[in-house]
């Protein structure tokens, strides 16, 4: 009954409700654009594309784009290009003065850097792009009748098309962020990967139900059980805080109050601060392999994404961005100087310095676990292929798809939460009340 209650609070929202029409509708179209094939492409002849799309790395790559890659499609590079673009551009941060510059500029850096990722991610989809279609011509057996265009027609536009279609789906991802619900390019993964929800687990149940052996319904019932505890450890991941208590001075003077009703006195320090970022990053880095690999045998190890050298890269990856994303995204010492001029101060520590040492501290010690939790969970798709669990099926027990849907999910309930709220106190100021009839 709530939940209905709070659908309607939602539809009742002018503003939550444009935007939340807008964010479907965006999404709609990039769903759209995934099934358009390149010109040139005969569609009904890409069979041996989609099987081996379905397996290791290229299985999570067609994943991420939502089927894009195994379709040949306009949208093949997915969003990645633009992923990869922004983990450069962070990493170029630490060490290049202007970028830093352009960090404590404000929101007048902040543009100058989101236009810069931006034209790296054409350079690089520029030569993400010839590589796509040079492994579909030369790599996946694919036959002469798949290619109705040949020669430098089907070369150049094919360039164009697929570095337009990742600009495209950047600025899809762009508009539902300024002007909907969620971050629109983490929107625009997860609704990739939920588009191969269906046909996984049908293919797991048609598996278990019809080979001899194989456990039947009894073992699908297990395995959503298990799928759900998972999902249950996966929100507490996400949504664990470290609660350092904090006084402010003028609040504790006065009459003897310990509190001012409605005032947080703590600071709440995730234990996942980074998010499915560090999954992110490492998955782009991880996909490098599958380029390398022909060249370099050393590498093949690394393409199979339920391998075991893969995974404990994958997992060395994600504790290492872990930290990295945490350092530059949580200031400590920014935290430290608002408190100080809030007359507040954490009991114990002097204000400023002191302050900030003890928050970066705490934020390094519980990010060890967090990032060691994580890492867990993304590798632990390659555990359940081992007890019997068709691939497919098993890159949603945790893995970057589960982490990444979790993620992307709780931070959008928690924004239309945050409209919700805003509209009762709204309310409040109006009514002198909280109750659900402000919203009508």
């Amino acid at each position: 009954m709530n939940f209905i209650n709070t659908i309607r609070d939602i539809f009742k929202i002018e503003e939550l409700k444009e935007k939340l029409i807008l964010t479907i509708g965006l999404i709609a179209v990039y769903r759209f654009m995934a099934s358009v094939p390149l010109p040139g492409i005969n569609p009904a002849e890409l069979t041996k594309l989609k099987e081996g799309a379905g397996e290791g790395l290229l299985g999570l790559l067609n994943a991420f784009t939502g089927g894009a890659f195994a379709r040949a499609s306009v949208m093949a590079l997915g969003i990645m290009p633009y992923i990869s673009a922004s983990i450069v551009v962070q990493l170029m941060g630490i060490a290049v003065p202007y970028l830093q510059k352009l960090q404590k500029d404000g929101e007048s850096g902040r543009k100058k850097i989101t236009q810069i990722t931006r034209w790296l991610t054409i350079l690089i989809t520029l030569v993400q792009g010839p590589t796509y279609i040079t492994f579909i011509k030369t790599q996946m057996g694919l036959p002469k009748a798949a290619f109705m265009v040949g020669g430098a027609a089907f070369w150049f536009s094919s360039m164009i098309l697929l570095t337009a279609g990742t600009i495209f789906a950047m600025w899809l991802g762009e508009r539902i962020t300024d002007k909907g619900v969620g971050n629109g390019i983490s929107l625009l993964i997860t609704v990739g990967i939920i588009a191969n929800f269906p046909a996984a687990f049908m293919q797991e149940f048609v598996s278990k139900t019809t080979n001899a052996g194989a456990g039947g319904i009894m073992m699908v019932l297990i395995e959503v059980f298990v799928w759900f505890v998972v999902i249950l450890l996966t929100v507490l991941l996400v949504t664990a805080v470290r609660k350092v208590a904090v006084q402010y001075a003028r609040r504790t003077a006065i009459a003897n109050i310990k509190d001012v009703e409605g005032a947080r006195q703590y600071i709440p320090l995730k234990l996942n601060a980074a998010g499915v970022m560090p999954i992110i990053f490492a998955q782009a880095i991880m996909f490098l392999p599958v380029t390398l690999g022909q060249k370099y045998p050393a590498l093949a190890s690394l393409t199979d994404n339920f391998g075991l050298w893969y995974n404990v890269v994958f997992a060395l990856l994600i504790i290492i961005f872990s930290y990295f994303y945490t350092a530059i995204t949580i200031p400590t010492n920014k935290m430290a100087e608002d408190l100080k001029r809030s007359n507040g101060f954490v009991p114990g520590f002097k204000p400023g310095e002191e302050t900030a040492e003890h928050l970066d501290s705490v934020l390094s010690k519980i990010t060890l676990p967090g990032s060691i939790f994580l890492a867990a969970l993304s590798v632990l798709p390659a555990i359940i292929v081992t007890l019997g669990i068709q691939p497919n099926w098993a890159l949603f027990y945790g893995g970057t798809s589960l982490i990444i849907m979790v993620g992307v999910a709780i931070d959008t309930i928690q924004q239309i939460n945050s409209y919700l709220l805003n509209s009762r106190y709204d309310g409040l100021m109006k009514t002198g009340n909280t109750n659900r009839k402000s919203l009508k």
